[in-house]
């Protein structure tokens, strides 16, 4: 991944989910939970897992795309992985 500030990674994080969920960009919010978006189901978790790699760099497996239940649980993910996000 390129150097880029907080801002633009959470501006990338935001469009990503968007696009993944299907979502507006006004519904994204820093709290949304997986039990608020009603695309957020299994092909949700898939076409997410999808998108982190394909945006960011970086491949949930099974198991921790399955722990992504909310916008925390992925700005925590990709900071795990070295990616700072604001």
């Amino acid at each position: 991944m390129n150097v880029t500030s907080d801002g633009e990674v959470l501006t990338r994080l935001r469009d990503m989910m968007c696009d993944a969920l299907l979502l507006a960009p006004e519904e994204f919010r820093l709290d949304l939970r997986r039990d608020e978006v009603p695309t957020w189901d299994s092909l949700g978790v898939l076409a997410l897992g999808v998108a982190i790699e394909e945006t960011f760099g970086v491949h949930p497996n099974a198991e921790e795309a399955v722990a992504l239940d909310g916008v925390p649980a992925v700005i925590e993910f990709l900071r795990a992985r070295g990616i700072s996000v604001a």
